[in-house]
């Protein structure tokens, strides 16, 4: 896990694209800070909270890291038993009845598919599969991508809202939320930790972070963006409150060949790696949108996607296009500090 420090800062923890840094705190300091690491949903998650009294602050972060544990247990896929995988298991034979969450997040799925004119799309994971990018990486023939092709059309996911039914209609067909549910979960987990009495928070988890309130010593948290071509470094940095953010990034998970940067983030309508972007960040008040936002304005690219992004009520971004340009939106030019490249 690489970290960036940043001057007159402690580092919380580095995640994919994210950089939190809180502020440094004396000794005695009241209100009472409680950070502390976990694994859950393949990664490290950070939460910290802030509240008046350090059992309470203790006590919030426990909440927080059992909510996000028994969001993974509905909706990973890496669990046999999960919703989401019954959901896949059923896929062509029958419908799952699924919890509120599954439902919901669902929905969200779908909607951000339509916002992004199809770039984030949940059923693109037979395609990732074919390029094995998590792994040693590969090339698929043009033919193994067309032999997936019709798997990937979400009109096939059926929802059921008012009886809480899914139904994949192709056999062979699968859903994932790993584009979106970090984000989901990040929402919920800061929800629990505010009922347990936290004040302010973080909830980081991967690339996805959530704040709400502010540092004991009133300042707001710090977010940095790390450089997509220099390791190790930050595009820049900007400060949150009660808002949350996410990073799609092209760094992330990769391989070279003959000199290609073949990256995880598809376009849904070539099946090869989306080339106009190389990160997009997304701010907005709910981790689920900055979360499913940010992997298709990446599809989508810069001109789009920031045209989406200045359309919408509450999101801002930044986006790094294919030739390293920064494009801001507006209401981010005068919170973002862009370092000096």
């Amino acid at each position: 896990m690489q970290q960036v420090p940043l001057p007159m800062r402690k580092l919380l923890g580095s995640v994919f694209g994210c950089v939190l840094v809180l502020g440094l705190m004396g000794c005695g300091a009241s209100p009472h800070l409680v950070k502390r690491g976990q694994m859950h949903m393949g990664t490290l998650v950070f939460l910290t909270a802030v509240a008046p009294d350090e059992q309470i602050a203790h006590d919030a972060v426990q909440k927080g890291f059992d909510e996000i544990h028994r969001l993974e247990e509905i909706l990973s896929t890496w669990i046999p038993e999960s919703e989401l995988s019954r959901i896949n298991a059923g896929a062509g034979r029958t419908a799952v009845a699924v919890s509120p969450e599954t439902m919901e997040v669902l929905a969200k799925s779908i909607e951000m598919d339509r916002l992004t004119e199809g770039g984030f799309n949940i059923a693109i994971g037979p395609a990732v599969e074919a390029w094995n990018v998590s792994r040693e990486g590969r090339i698929p023939t043009q033919e193994e991508l067309d032999a997936v092709r019709p798997l990937l059309h979400l009109e096939n996911l059926l929802l059921d809202k008012e009886s809480r039914m899914v139904f994949l209609r192709k056999p062979g067909m699968r859903v994932d939320i790993g584009g979106i549910g970090k984000g989901y979960a990040a929402d919920l987990a800061a929800h629990v930790m505010q009922q347990a009495g936290a004040t302010a928070g973080v909830v980081a988890i991967s690339g996805d972070i959530k704040t709400f309130g502010r540092m004991p010593d009133g300042e707001r948290f710090v977010f940095g963006i790390h450089h997509p071509r220099q390791e190790g470094a930050l595009l820049g940095q900007l400060e949150l409150e009660d808002e949350a953010v996410s990073t799609a990034g092209d760094y992330q998970r990769y391989f070279m060949k003959d000199g290609v940067r073949y990256h995880h983030i598809l376009d849904p309508q070539t099946l090869q790696p989306a080339r106009a972007s190389q990160s997009v960040t997304v701010v907005a008040k709910e981790g689920v949108l900055a979360d499913g936002l940010d992997t298709g304005i990446f599809v989508m690219g810069p001109e789009k996607g920031m045209a989406l992004i200045e359309s919408l009520d509450g999101v801002e971004g930044v986006i790094v296009g294919e030739d390293g340009e920064v494009y801001i939106s507006s209401g981010l030019k005068e919170r973002f500090l862009l370092n000096d490249q």
